[in-house]
């Protein structure tokens, strides 16, 4: 099928599991030398669409390559974060996301039948996207195939297999197999989104490294309708599963996503089979609120905890982003919403660089920056691992003392580890980054995303619809007055293409005001990532072209 065609279909009449994309046979493929393309992206999954689209809204042209002609099978992965929401937001589909997710802030921790605490994801207001959704991956790339389809200068080529890569010193030479046979593209850059098995990476001779645990789990898709609220609940040595852990989530459509741990000595294949896996959902239902709830097995898989990366992230003229460059376990999801964050960060940083308007040293800091944030993720995945699963005597005890005390002590819970959920990277050290020459106070130190809160005057409301939303550095403004107006002045004599929000110190601003420790004056310089770079409590022109500079590279 033909993907403007899907994007014109009522998405209600779609089932995204067994779309299937036309290949087409494209005129670079009868070229008498290899087209040359300014960025060419190999994988269609969340990450490389993700990139793909940025690049085509930045007026970059882009090649998508991608070695099969389909959306993923299963719910794989289903809890996307806020951060990723916002994301796909400025990428023209956060709505849709939202809309047909799940939202959910609550989760609730039991060991063996009893609850012994809850928490609150997202416990304050003022912010327009909720902590999580839970959407099937499938949706998710269909939504941004769909967007895709309305770009012009994005080009998604089907059934286009990478089969060989070699490295010159201004481009990448890529040779495809297709269908037709085989035919081959330059690209002055190369983006490498095609997953943990990633055949880039292995074409160029790389690798990633790290920890298997030896422990495995079951996914199940199990469909069925029952009147339950949207929240995360996991057991720790369920009567229902005893001395293993247990994952329950609601996802769209009436399907729940149930997680059971295995143990190592499990066999993958026999775990995968009906009549293994119904009994153990029945055992769940018969222990839960819905005991007598009729379900229907939809989709299941079997997989090992790894948390792995690259070396770096960059190798010359290709670039890593996504499972090709690291890997983590599932809980916690951190896998799909880190990669979405790896295409957030390269984008605007590749279109800088074809521009002309950074040199290619920008694209290290995309490599350090979330080599970074893939080493945090591996940190808090590692962890949460190491206490789901203890694999010696002692880390049991302490997992089970933990769990035990976490019923009647709050210091306990700060303890429990079911995996620490998702939060973007704060990029502290980050090359790009000014540091501060006047005191602040609270969470949005250079490096941090931008915090979003209600702004009249900003796009749809909210402050996240207006920073990056036309592909820009923006300055944020505070207050009114002579120190305000001295702020602009010096965002003015700077002379650099910013886009400048104004936002009042008043009481319809009070939460942004609170969120930056804002005073009038105050200003925020914004990345087009929606990163903070720079703040002063009163920039000059000097200050801020400076900042600016650092932050393209050019420091």
């Amino acid at each position: 099928m033909n993907v403007n065609a899907i994007a014109a279909s009522a998405a209600s009449q779609i089932d995204y599991q067994n779309l299937r994309y036309d290949y087409r046979h494209h005129p670079d493929q009868d070229a008498p030398t290899p087209a040359r393309h300014p960025v060419v992206v190999v994988g269609a999954g969340p990450v490389g669409l993700a990139l793909a689209i940025d690049l085509a809204q930045r007026q970059i042209p882009v090649v998508l390559l991608d070695n099969d002609n389909k959306l993923s099978s299963g719910s794989r992965a289903i809890c996307f974060a806020k951060r990723t929401l916002e994301i796909f937001d400025r990428l023209g589909c956060g709505e849709r996301m939202a809309a047909k997710g799940v939202s959910w802030k609550l989760g609730r921790v039991f060991l063996r039948d009893a609850q012994i605490y809850e928490f609150d994801l997202l416990p304050e207001e003022g912010h327009q996207r909720p902590a999580f959704v839970n959407l099937q991956q499938y949706y998710v790339e269909g939504f941004l195939a769909e967007r895709a389809a309305e770009l012009p200068l994005l080009d998604i080529r089907w059934s286009n297999k990478v089969v060989g890569v070699e490295q010159h010193e201004d481009h990448a030479l890529v040779t495809i197999e297709t269908p037709d046979g085989p035919y081959r593209l330059k690209a002055d850059w190369l983006a490498a989104c095609d997953g943990s098995r990633s055949s880039v990476r292995q074409l160029i001779g790389q690798e990633s490294t790290g920890r298997i645990f030896k422990d495995r789990f079951l996914i199940a898709d199990v469909k069925m309708k029952v009147d339950f609220p949207a929240e995360r609940w996991f057991w720790f040595d369920p009567d229902f599963h005893r001395h293993q852990s247990v994952l329950l989530h609601m996802q769209p459509d009436n399907v729940w996503r149930v997680d059971f741990q295995l143990g190592w000595d499990a066999d993958p294949e026999a775990e995968k089979k009906p009549e293994n896996i119904i009994p153990r959902v029945k055992a769940l239902l018969a222990a839960s609120p819905f005991k007598n709830a009729e379900f229907e097995l939809e989709w299941a898989s079997v997989y090992t905890f790894a948390c792995l990366r690259m070396n770096t992230f960059r190798h010359g003229r290709v670039l890593f982003a996504g499972d090709s460059a690291h890997g983590v376990s599932p809980f916690g999801a951190r896998g799909a919403n880190s990669g979405v964050q790896d295409a957030d960060n390269l984008a605007w940083k590749l279109a800088a660089v074809l521009r002309g308007e950074a040199p290619d040293a920008l694209l290290d800091s995309y490599a350090r920056e979330r080599e970074y944030a893939a080493d945090e993720n591996i940190r808090n995945s590692t962890r949460s691992t190491d206490f789901i699963t203890p694999k010696s005597e002692v880390s049991r005890l302490f997992r089970d003392a933990v769990l035990q005390l976490a019923s009647r002590h709050a210091f306990a819970r700060t303890l429990v580890n079911s995996g620490r959920l998702s939060v973007p990277a704060t990029l502290h050290g980050s090359m790009l980054c000014t540091p501060d020459s006047d005191p602040f106070e609270g969470r949005m130190v250079p490096g941090a995303v931008a915090a979003d809160a209600p702004v009249a005057a900003a796009n749809g409301g909210w402050l996240m619809r207006s920073i990056g939303a036309d592909g820009r550095f923006t300055a944020l403004v505070f207050g009114e007055g002579a120190a305000a107006e001295a702020s602009s002045r010096a965002l003015a004599e700077a002379e650099l293409p910013l886009g400048v929000l104004r936002i009042p110190l008043d009481d319809a601003h009070a939460l942004a005001a609170q969120r930056y420790d804002a005073r009038p004056g105050t200003t925020y310089l914004l990345r087009p990532d929606q990163h903070v770079c720079a703040r002063w409590r009163a920039p000059t022109a000097a200050a801020v072209r400076a900042a600016h500079a650092r932050a393209l590279g050019k420091a």
